[in-house]
């Protein structure tokens, strides 16, 4: 099957993206491969597709137990069998895992940096034939990047010790070329194929803020994003301002909850996950948060705070959007978060353990990024262009997606304003910072002037009739241009470059856009062009597929996928795969339903909730249909992961096909496992209150975790229901091939 049959057939995709094709092949040719690709921009495809055409298991290499979960349940939803190693695993489910890859189940396995040192992995390593060696989030292997893992370095002596080198590849969505060199050298790749697609996203609007309280500024963004119910993140700089933030959004009446390295274990866990299932809209958090969310929806990024760097800026705010739709990504800048950002540099290398030569080294180059990121904030310029002028790319003087190049402001000449500004800071020695250089230019009276004798210089007043703000703007210009040094320390002062003589004897002119105020232009934002009602319609049957499964909503289909279907409105199958995101898998689980609903709108039943399939489009009718799929079944068993709550038979029953990715009718499974349990004397038959019988609980229910809990309905009325822990769970899982004697009906 060719590259481009595989990507419509699991992916639901027509067409490569912007240099995914190129990676592809440069991947089935057995050459080392790096790319380099924007969040959002399909990485994962460029290795996911070669993994299914080569013989053997692709092993990726990945650095956040969240994201190889997201990646492998997106998998598994597209019918590819994957799993995943890491700590969160029980032993059982390892050995499960183990012995399955060694049966050949698997075609990609995800695994943390710290597994390849385990004895037990390497043992697999050793036994099966890996295909691909694909290392995820590469910039983690270079100290130039922002989220160094030393772990990474491992990478290359787990190659070397494998019976035959696989081809060897690398992704990435942030890397300068200092970083990608490094890669290249860290990892050992051979004459590698080094593609860097781009790093624009067309559809992220770019947004620089500096109000006076940032707190109502937030209040007032929420707001109108609330208003449509969108998903969003708002990052903050430290733990202090997660909590303040949050509690200020709940208070507010905002669907809010945080994620900080301060808090527990658990309740990271349960609030990362009430943000991926939708139960929470809005995420506050540090930078703890985000590598490896692969969650579509989110359609806002908000910085409260001045992020450290340019790359974890645009990695942070590439969470957005990443379907495609039109998305904002807007920072609230104050001088003060570059004295935090300073502030947070400073400690962490005083605590450093590294030599002190390559310590200060080391914070110097951080303390150099931190300027370059303030630049962004103050630089006047097209956004977009910074960002990928930063990255070595070309880039347009104008973007007309950005808060600078939609505003009411234009490029004025301020030479005349910038020889004051220099000629200021020159006569006063050098010796001052920012506030009291505008206080010299406009005239200030007061006594710590007068008592320097900064009263008396030629400069003083001469800039009278100027707002400090305007001031201030234009020294930051000027500092971003390279006419201007501030000095580092709790005091920083300003002092000249030597090219700002060309300036001071007229020789050269400064033109810059100086916005006297925040009102802002924005571009009308491109939308999809959808009857939200369909819309609407259509989110709400991927969230009952989605609650039935324990899948996150956009696990089923993106919002981008929902969009396609109200612009094409298919009502056959041949037709819903056309749509974007529908592969033959998605088709087979989901096209009656969705299919169904779009005939009962497009009908003239708008209100009309269509009713949920309990089978998929193709139906097994034969014995060797069931038995296929139950082979299925217990093949894939190893990918479940038991809920750490108590559950009802239903969800287990989901949770398990699901995680298998087994073409298993739910209704039959349970049927079975009823049987089994019942044999085995686990579970009894007893008499309800209805007249009829219902599963009960018996003496040796307790031993795998089986028990009864007394419910009362909102109509009063009680009843008993059945619920299963993780252990009995487990149990069922570990246990499938018996329960397969009950199933010649599935």
């Amino acid at each position: 099957m060719r590259h481009n049959e595989i990507l419509k057939q699991y992916f639901g995709y027509e067409s490569f993206r912007e240099g995914q094709e190129e990676l592809v092949n440069s991947i089935l040719s057995g050459r080392d491969t790096l790319g380099v690709m924007p969040t959002g921009a399909g990485k994962s495809v460029c290795y996911q597709v070669p993994a299914l055409m080569m013989e053997g298991i692709a092993i990726v290499i990945s650095p956040l137990i969240s994201l190889m979960q997201d990646q492998v349940g997106a998998l598994v939803q597209s019918g590819i069998r994957a799993a995943y190693i890491n700590s969160s695993l029980t032993m059982n489910q390892l050995y499960a895992v183990i012995r399955n890859a060694e049966a050949g189940v698997y075609k990609i396995i995800y695994v943390a940096p710290e597994r390849l040192d385990s004895e037990i992995f390497l043992n697999l390593a050793r036994k099966i034939k890996i295909s691909m060696i694909t290392v995820d989030e590469a910039h983690c292997i270079s100290q130039w990047g922002q989220d160094f893992r030393p772990s990474y370095l491992n990478i290359p002596k787990f190659a070397a010790e494998l019976p035959e080198r696989p081809v060897m590849t690398a992704f990435t969505a942030t890397a300068t070329q200092r970083v990608r060199e490094d890669i290249i050298r860290l990892l050992e790749l051979h004459d590698p194929f080094s593609l860097v697609t781009g790093f624009d996203r067309k559809n992220l609007y770019f947004e620089v803020r500096r109000p006076s309280d940032k707190s109502a500024d937030l209040k007032r963004l929420i707001t109108a994003y609330d208003k449509d119910g969108r998903s969003g993140i708002v990052y903050c700089s430290t733990r202090k301002a997660v909590e303040e933030v949050c509690d200020k959004l709940t208070q507010g009446g905002f669907s809010a909850t945080r994620y900080h390295a301060g808090l527990s274990e658990e309740e990271r866990r349960v609030n990362q996950e009430d943000f991926i299932f939708d139960r929470k809209r809005i995420m506050v958090a540090t930078n703890a948060f985000g590598m490896g969310i692969d969650k579509s929806n989110v359609t806002f990024v908000i910085h409260y705070n001045m992020p450290k760097d340019v790359e974890s800026y645009y990695q942070e705010a590439g969470r957005a959007g990443r379907d495609g739709s039109p998305s904002d990504c807007i920072l609230l800048y104050s001088g003060r978060d570059v004295v935090t950002g300073e502030y947070l540099i400073n400690k962490s290398y005083e605590e450093s353990e590294l030599p002190p030569e390559i310590a200060e080294e080391t914070r110097r180059r951080d303390l150099k990024r931190l300027r370059d990121m303030t630049f962004y904030c103050t630089c006047g310029d097209c956004l977009r262009g910074y960002i990928l002028r930063y990255f070595g790319e070309k880039a347009p003087m104008e973007c007309g997606c950005c808060s600078v190049c939609c505003s009411d402001s234009e490029e004025t000449d301020i030479t005349v304003e910038s020889q004051k500004i220099l000629s200021c800071i020159f006569r006063a020695g050098q010796r001052f910072g920012v506030k009291t250089i505008c206080d010299i230019l406009r005239g200030s009276g007061s006594e710590q002037l007068s008592r320097r004798g900064l009263d008396k210089i030629s400069t003083y007043g001469i800039m009278q009739d100027a707002s400090e703000k305007r001031i201030r703007r234009i020294e930051e210009r000027l500092e971003t241009m390279g006419y201007i040094i501030r000095t580092e320390g709790d005091y920083p002062v300003l002092k000249l470059d030597n090219s700002s003589l060309e300036v001071l004897r007229g020789n050269v002119s400064v033109k810059a856009r100086i916005p006297e105020d925040e009102v802002k232009k924005k571009k009308e934002t491109l939308v999809y062009a959808r009857d939200p009602k369909l819309m609407d319609i259509l989110k709400k049957l991927r969230q009952k597929k989605a609650a039935v499964q324990s899948v996150p909503a956009y696990v089923i289909f993106t919002d981008a996928s929902l969009a396609d279907m109200c612009e094409k409105r298919p009502v056959t199958p041949e037709e819903f795969l056309n749509v974007s995101g529908v592969g033959d898998v998605k088709l087979e689980r989901y096209g009656a339903d969705f299919i169904q609903a779009i005939k009962y709108y497009c009908d003239g039943n708008p209100s009309e909730e269509p009713t949920v399939s309990k089978a998929p489009v193709n139906r097994m009718k034969t014995s060797a249909d069931r038995k296929k799929a139950f082979a299925e079944l217990e093949k894939g068993i190893a990918d479940f992961s038991p809920s750490e709550e108590n559950v009802h038979i239903t969800a287990l029953i989901s949770g398990i096909i699901a995680a298998a990715g087994a073409n298993v009718s739910a209704a039959n499974l349970r049927t079975a496992v009823f049987e089994w349990l019942i044999s085995e004397g686990y579970l009894e038959l007893c008499p309800d209150n209805e007249g009829g019988t219902r599963k009960g609980i018996t003496a040796r229910s307790a031993e795998i975790g089986i028990f009864e809990e007394e419910v009362t309905a909102s109509s009063g009325k009680k009843y008993t229901r059945v619920l299963y822990s993780t252990q009995a769970q487990r149990f069922i899982a570990d246990n499938m091939g018996n329960i397969g004697k009950f199933a010649g009906h599935l």
